[in-house]
């Protein structure tokens, strides 16, 4: 699965944060990063707030566009565009009460004029 998701011989320069999961923690995916240039990023333990805007943001998206749908993506690629179509969405559709009923877009957009 992580050949399938970077098949560039490099990615040097690119951080990859993830949560303690196991899966996250064995030798074999910090040999495959460094192998690829890609930096490791993880939250301490019992501090998911080290990395709180995007912990959120998963949360929600996981919630709101992947429980229950597991199975119905049929390719890396379909899910992929799913998570592109969901953070347009998220970003320019999607109202949260915390901005005044506005996506962010909206949000940013409002408070510069």
């Amino acid at each position: 699965m992580l050949a399938k998701a970077f098949p560039a011989e490099t990615y040097k320069g690119t951080i990859l944060h993830s949560d303690q999961g196991w899966q996250y923690q064995h030798q074999s995916y910090h040999q495959f990063l460094e192998a690829k240039g890609i930096v490791p990023s993880m939250s301490r333990k019992g501090n998911s707030p080290d990395n709180g805007m995007m912990e959120s943001f998963f949360g929600i998206l996981k919630s709101e566009m992947f429980y229950g749908y597991e199975k119905s993506y049929q390719s890396l690629e379909e899910l992929e565009k799913a998570i592109a179509t969901y953070i347009v969405y998220y970003n320019n559709k999607r109202s949260k009460t915390k901005l005044k009923g506005l996506s962010p877009v909206q949000y940013r957009t409002k408070s510069f004029h």
